[in-house]
């Protein structure tokens, strides 16, 4: 984790991920480089849209590292993250065999379990040559993590376990196991799946802070608050500043307002500013760096010269989403 450098990084498109833009700040390098140094997951609370996911994602390109993501739900269960086996398959292959296969062993080693089972996302990380094979062997395939260019196992992973905190509080005590002893059993396996000793992975999870996690799994992580600047004119500038790592120089020419000639990175951040303070007033989510950037991107499609007007009709779309804002 050495080679990570603050600043502007283009991220390509992985998988589902479309290519986009991340800044990185030395504060969440020193929180990466720390969680990775402690053996300890890092755990990254803050409000949506904040960039809690893509941090993840940069950090992996940026090291060379394989990215691999998962989603959790309320329905998700900690095994989800270590395999799936498909019963119902095995359930019609057997009701099959039963009627057409003669030979005992021949049925047995057509339904043997392995033929079943697919590796999980931290499977995929903790040793990849082994869930490789046993993705290869098996006839129920999930889908596999896309590898970078010139990547080799010994490079090392980063797994986004995303948004943990919609998940049943089973879900991240089931984990502490697995963390706590960098392995975990398999059904049906004779041998243990160990997490590699080179390079072993960074293990990022994300929370929007919905629901409270265990005491006893937040203590076992490494924390990072990414946080808005509380200061609005520091909110302004750190705002402007991700507008202009996606956009450039697009924005940039002025245009008259009631504060007099500000740029639309400008004029952007103000609204969402002045909104910001609205929902904290009315109780409702805040708008973040997820609603500038919309609203950057909506503009980018409309002529130059119409801008500065239409940034006035469109930004209640963007910024007032609850009822209490209008």
């Amino acid at each position: 984790m050495n080679n990570l450098k603050t600043g502007k990084t283009t991220l390509k498109k992985v998988g589902t991920w479309p290519e986009t833009e991340h800044v990185f700040d030395q504060r969440s390098i020193d929180a990466i480089r720390t969680a990775y140094n402690a053996h300890r997951p890092l755990l990254i609370r803050g409000e949506p849209g904040v960039g809690k996911s893509q941090l993840a994602r940069a950090a992996a390109q940026q090291t060379g590292r394989l990215f691999v993501s998962v989603v959790v739900n309320s329905r998700s269960e900690s095994s989800d993250l270590h395999y799936s086996f498909d019963a119902i398959a095995r359930l019609a292959d057997a009701q099959a065999a039963a009627a057409l296969v003669k030979d005992k062993e021949e049925a047995e080693k057509w339904l043997s379990p392995m033929n079943y089972i697919s590796p999980g996302p931290l499977w995929w990380v903790f040793n990849y040559a082994f869930a490789n094979k046993t993705w290869t062997d098996s006839r129920y395939k999930r889908s596999r993590p896309v590898e970078p260019d010139n990547w080799q196992q010994s490079k090392g992973a980063v797994i986004l376990i995303d948004e943990i905190d919609k998940a049943e509080t089973d879900l991240p005590n089931d984990l502490l196991e697995t963390f706590g002893n960098g392995a975990f059993s398999v059904p049906w396996l004779d041998e243990v799946v160990s997490m590699q000793e080179q390079n072993p992975p960074l293990i990022v999870i994300t929370t929007n802070d919905e629901r409270e996690l265990p005491a006893a799994f937040v203590r076992r992580c490494v924390v990072l608050h990414l946080d808005l600047p509380r200061d609005d004119s520091e909110l302004k500038h750190w705002l402007i500043e991700r507008g202009k790592a996606h956009h450039g120089n697009e924005f940039n020419s002025k245009i008259d307002s009631a504060s007099g000639e500000v740029s639309l990175y400008e004029l952007s951040a103000e609204l969402l500013i002045q909104n910001r303070q609205k929902a904290s007033d009315q109780g409702v989510p805040l708008v973040g760096q997820a609603e500038y950037l919309d609203l950057l991107r909506a503009l980018k499609a409309i002529d130059k010269d119409q801008r500065g007007k239409a940034l006035e009709q469109i930004s209640p779309y963007v910024l007032k989403k609850y009822p209490e804002m209008r």
